[in-house]
């Protein structure tokens, strides 16, 4: 050792490995925390993935079954209407019952009718009102005495409705 080398000058690159050691496993701790951090998240996001691809498929399940649920109870509703049709036709082969078939006939419409608005459908007739396009299908415009121009004179088809919303347009003639 010189004279001016002292004890101390030595242990100073030795202090500084140890600092740079102790940084290096600092960062690599530091680096380990990271890694887990990620892959927690990760681990999350894949959960969170699965969780709404589980959720998607049940709603889609649960919708298609009431969808046909819902059908089942329209045609059971609607059943009893069928086989008074059927009876109607039954009794309209023969020619002496041509009342009993109609009869049969509008007993199945009312009860056409009667399903229709328990189910909350609504018809509508529009004669002698102003024509709508967002309500009415034009099927033609002929001349009519005593109406002026754009006044439905006869529905050919009424229009029908469900909670306000048209389920079909009423098939009408307006006037020119």
């Amino acid at each position: 050792m010189s004279d001016k080398e002292t004890p101390k000058d030595v242990a100073e690159p030795a202090g500084e490995a140890e600092d740079a050691a102790s940084d290096v496993e600092r960062d690599l701790d530091e680096l380990g925390e990271t890694k887990r951090e990620r892959d927690e998240y990760l681990d999350l996001a894949r959960r969170t993935k699965a969780d709404f691809e589980n959720y998607r498929k049940r709603v889609a399940k649960e919708t298609s079954e009431a969808l046909a649920r819902g059908k089942a109870d329209l045609a059971k509703t609607l059943l009893p209407a069928l086989d008074n049709l059927e009876r109607a036709l039954a009794a309209g082969e023969d020619a002496a019952n041509h009342g009993a078939l109609v009869e049969g006939v509008a007993m199945v419409r009312d009860q056409l009718h009667s399903r229709l608005e328990d189910a909350g459908v609504e018809s509508f007739d529009p004669t002698g009102e102003k024509f709508d396009p967002q309500l009415h299908e034009a099927l033609s415009m002929q001349p009519a005495e005593g109406a002026e121009s754009g006044v439905v004179v006869e529905t050919v088809e009424r229009g029908y409705r469900l909670n306000g919303q048209v389920l079909r347009p009423a098939k009408v003639v307006v006037s020119k």
